[in-house]
């Protein structure tokens, strides 16, 4: 039945020349990075294709992470595609939680409960410089492409903001003036994030591709 939904989803998504296949479940992630992509192509995540289950994530490295993401798009669909990996990387407790981002208090992925053991680990340290990685995997006709992502900042010592998803609360960018992601419009974060470097350099590919 899996593979039938994912078939009669791809038969639709073909109908149309420029569209793109997120190999992630993440709405938010979907909503920015639809923000940056040229408005020639579409992107459809791993739910509307039918794609339910979901990938296992168990590579040392974001690089490594996103490769498996998106090869096992790829065999599953034949169609291009992309994968991304992000990772907080804080310099006072070794570069944690780094690949662990997202699941570091637990593998429920609870945003909460990660920014609470970050805050509590990170109490009474006075360097509290940190950065966010992304690295976008592309794969197109079974060849695979890698980019990147860096924004440099802080760890804040309570949360600040609404807005945005995971860590945005008590992060602030350098280029921010003290502000977290979450206290950002999307357009805001868009001009500086780690994921919106890295997928404008993979923005600018596809434009030299064309």
């Amino acid at each position: 039945m899996e593979g039938e939904s994912i078939r009669f989803a791809l038969s639709f998504f073909n109908m149309s020349m420029k569209k793109l296949v997120f190999a992630s479940h993440n709405k938010h992630k979907a909503q920015e990075i639809a923000n940056l992509l040229n408005s020639e192509y579409e992107i459809s995540t791993l739910d509307e294709i039918g794609l339910t289950e979901e990938i296992a994530e168990t590579a040392e490295t974001l690089e490594g992470n996103a490769l498996i993401k998106a090869r096992y798009v790829y065999e599953k669909t034949r169609c291009d595609c992309f994968a991304d990996d992000t990772g907080l990387i804080v310099d006072a407790i070794g570069g944690a939680p780094g690949v662990y981002s997202a699941r570091f208090a637990g593998e429920d992925g609870n945003a909460e409960r990660n920014m609470a053991k970050l805050l509590a680990m990170m109490d009474g340290k006075d360097n509290r410089a940190a950065r966010f990685k992304t690295v976008v995997v592309y794969i197109s006709d079974g060849k695979e492409y890698v980019f990147d992502g860096i924004v440099e900042g802080e760890i804040t010592t309570e949360k600040h903001g609404n807005e945005g998803f995971g860590y945005d609360p008590v992060f602030a960018p350098v280029e921010a003036g003290g502000k977290t992601f979450a206290e950002m419009t999307l357009d805001e974060k868009n001009l500086i994030s780690h994921r919106a470097r890295a997928v404008k350099k993979f923005v600018e590919f596809l434009k030299g591709r064309n």
